[in-house]
């Protein structure tokens, strides 16, 4: 079973036009909306989620361009085609070999087909252009999970939250770079994220986690009662309720 789904960051390139008045004196008019360009109307289609639509257009433009090759890559992955995902994202690559997203969006398709350690490469080829992006860490730290390797998770996973605090919470269905946050082990999965979160001193999260992961079946209580992570949390009332009843595995 899996956890979450495909996410999207760093939004698309359209936005709606809007008409404004120009006169101060007389009465308003409107200008004309400006033109949609090529790439503006794929992400229209995009945004309506009609993705077979997408691929056809940002295609049209992928030969000469990185932007539109790995949207096209993105449309591809929504409909879960991985090898024309990935066909587009090394275009995208190619034409423009520091495009930290595209690269980052390859990993994710290595990710999908669990050969982690390809995934892990890519991941941080795109961290070392973009050292800023929480997306691209709370990639490389799933990537460790999946591999079990925890502590290098963790580390990623601090990383990110201090550069995004929402960046485990994000639901965003449109963007240029992929976040992919799908796991096998979800309840060990939260166990880690509720200690990222108490380490970084936010509580009402760390306690949200705490409950998911005995509610999927998180074996090792005891850790939330022993670890020092956990120590803020052990004064919270909310936190005792918890540790006092027996969770009702979902």
């Amino acid at each position: 079973m899996f956890y979450s789904s495909l996410l999207l960051v760093t939004g698309f390139a359209f936005q709606a036009a809007q008409t404004q008045p120009v006169s101060i004196t007389g009465p308003a008019v409107a200008t004309p909306a400006p033109a949609l360009t090529p790439e503006m109307r794929c992400d229209i289609m995009m945004a309506r989620k009609l993705y077979r639509d997408a691929v056809d257009c940002f295609k049209a433009g992928s030969a000469t361009s990185a932007v539109m090759a790995n949207k096209a890559g993105i449309a591809y992955h929504q409909l879960a085609d991985l090898e024309n995902a990935q066909k587009q994202y090394q275009r995208a690559v190619k034409l423009n070999p520091k495009y930290a997203e595209a690269i980052n969006n390859l990993g994710t398709v290595y990710y999908a087909r669990k050969s982690y350690r390809r995934a892990i490469s890519e991941y941080r080829k795109a961290l070392q252009l973009r050292p800023d992006s929480a997306a691209f860490l709370a990639n490389l730290g799933t990537a460790y999970f999946a591999r079990k390797q925890y502590a290098l998770a963790s580390e990623a996973y601090v990383q990110a939250l201090k550069l995004d605090p929402e960046v485990f919470e994000r639901r965003n269905t449109q963007g240029t770079a992929v976040q992919d946050q799908n796991v096998e082990e979800r309840a060990k999965y939260h166990y880690y994220l509720a200690k990222t979160y108490s380490e970084a001193g936010v509580k009402d999260r760390a306690i949200q986690y705490i409950r998911k992961s005995l509610e999927e079946g998180f074996k090792e209580r005891q850790r939330y009662m022993k670890e020092p992570a956990f120590a803020i949390l052990r004064d919270d009332p909310e936190f005792k309720q918890i540790m006092s009843t027996e969770p009702k595995v979902l």
